[in-house]
């Protein structure tokens, strides 16, 4: 609770300290923390067409639902799984008709990009093993999509027993490879898109898009919008020009 306190006191500050010109740039975005890139581009598209830049803020989705539902100002919401959308929808936070599901991702094991070697997932395979004395980076599987998607698919390998308490829990999937990119954790679990975004670590396996539930970004106007250009931008992120920028981050389409 402290750390979302704080993550939308911090929000709350930025947006009032901005003279009134500033605030009326753009739309106010919420978007996962494995958006930033790529979102970041497609605002910068969406501007070069004349319209006001958005401000973007990107933290864990888990984070940001909790700061719509406590009121926070926000236009729209971009979400790195269904269930966080799903708690705000239920609370009548979200416009009706204006959710949609518009990307997907991988999940991916990384190491440091001076290790050494492969693992290869499967069932059973010995990453208890190759971390060592270390710990295994990965957002909060408590409640952190990323975190979620990655016990889970540790499950299906049938390796979540031996892995639990040799957890690096971190506050988003950026925070968790961060650990990695530092060499604080020998491997983390983060989405293909992360891994990307840097050349401090490598991909050493793929994770079965079997092995975990789907992976789909979900966004929606939220119904506390006041901006007018929200919608506009909303549906320029399902806009076939937008989803070419995401996938030239590593992003699938739906």
């Amino acid at each position: 609770m402290g750390r979302f306190l704080s993550l939308l006191i911090l929000l709350l500050s930025a947006v009032m300290a901005q003279p009134a010109s500033a605030r009326e740039r753009g739309p106010l975005v919420l978007a996962a923390a494995s958006l930033q890139e790529a979102l970041t581009a497609a605002a910068d598209a969406w501007a070069a067409e004349g319209h006001a830049p958005p401000l973007l803020s990107f933290a864990a989705s888990s984070a940001l639902a909790r700061q719509i539902e406590a009121g926070g100002p926000a236009d729209l919401f971009l979400s790195a799984d269904e269930p966080w959308m799903d708690a705000i929808t239920a609370k009548g936070l979200v416009r009706r008709g204006t959710r949609a599901s518009f990307l997907t991702n991988r999940l991916v094991l990384v190491a440091p990009a001076s290790s050494k070697g492969m693992l290869t997932i499967r069932r059973g395979f010995p990453l208890a093993r190759a971390l060592g004395a270390g710990r295994l980076a990965m957002a909060d599987p408590a409640s952190v999509p990323a975190g979620r998607y990655g016990k889970a698919a540790l499950a299906a390998m049938g390796v979540w027993p031996t892995l639990s308490n040799r957890i690096a829990a971190a506050e988003n999937v950026r925070a968790a490879l961060a650990m990695v990119e530092r060499r604080q954790a020998p491997y983390g679990i983060v989405y293909e898109t992360d891994a990307r975004a840097t050349r401090a670590v490598r991909i050493v396996g793929v994770f079965p898009d079997s092995s975990h539930p789907p992976i789909a970004y979900p966004l929606a106007l939220l119904t506390r919008s006041t901006h007018a250009e929200a919608e506009g931008f909303r549906r320029f992120l399902l806009s076939p020009k937008a989803k070419a920028i995401f996938h030239r981050y590593g992003f699938g389409a739906r």
